[in-house]
């Protein structure tokens, strides 16, 4: 037994727009909004209510001024803390010169990084020769015992030698801190601290 086909269904472009327009437009559709439109009503409605307390238009104005006012500091905080300014302190500490306590003496330092610049491990090298620079100069007490002093900080209490130590503190932070790479000029930087160190004075 055949049933007789349906004629095929002969619509073009634009007719079929009108259509979908057409099925949109009723009420529906129209009333059930999204979830996203009904989020953002919410929120909305939230903000004008705390709005209403501080005008005074809610009798519990001193609790939407709260509100707020927890609201504020707790985005502060959040933003302080995603831009480090919070957690400088402990970026300090881990950014110390020297991560051992009983570091090497300037000399073995300086026999360290020299091996390993010959062998091309400027990375290495950099680090090892700006830590004989600050063992040289705390030896030669121009520099104080301090332990946790970073690049920068030693920069800071050597202000006489602040034209060569700078340079070799950037390139210090760069290649241990910053995943820098170690560069032959990068070590020359360093290099010129730590032969400036050892011919320092006690300022007097």
């Amino acid at each position: 037994m055949f049933f007789p086909l349906e004629p095929p269904v002969d619509i073009d472009r634009d007719q079929a727009a009108r259509e979908a327009a057409k099925e949109l437009s009723k009420s529906a559709y129209r009333d059930s909004g999204s979830l996203i439109e009904k989020a953002l009503g919410k929120v909305v409605g939230w903000i004008q209510d705390l709005l209403d307390s501080l005008t005074g238009s809610s009798p519990n104005g001193h609790a939407g001024l709260a509100m707020l006012i927890g609201l504020l500091v707790l985005i502060v905080v959040v933003v302080l803390w995603r831009a480090g300014v919070l957690r400088t302190s402990r970026r300090v500490k881990s950014q110390a010169v020297f991560d051992t306590a009983r570091p090497r003496s300037a000399a073995e330092y300086r026999a360290l990084a020299e091996r390993e610049a010959a062998s091309g491990d400027f990375t290495s090298a950099i680090r090892s020769r700006f830590r004989a620079c600050v063992a040289e100069l705390t030896e030669r007490t121009v520099l104080d015992e301090r332990p946790g002093r970073t690049a920068y900080e030693v920069v800071t209490d050597v202000p006489a030698l602040r034209a060569v130590l700078q340079p070799a503190a950037h390139a210090f932070a760069e290649v241990v801190y910053g995943n820098r790479p170690g560069t032959r000029e990068r070590y020359e930087a360093v290099v010129t601290a730590d032969n400036a160190a050892r011919i320092a004075k006690v300022a007097v």
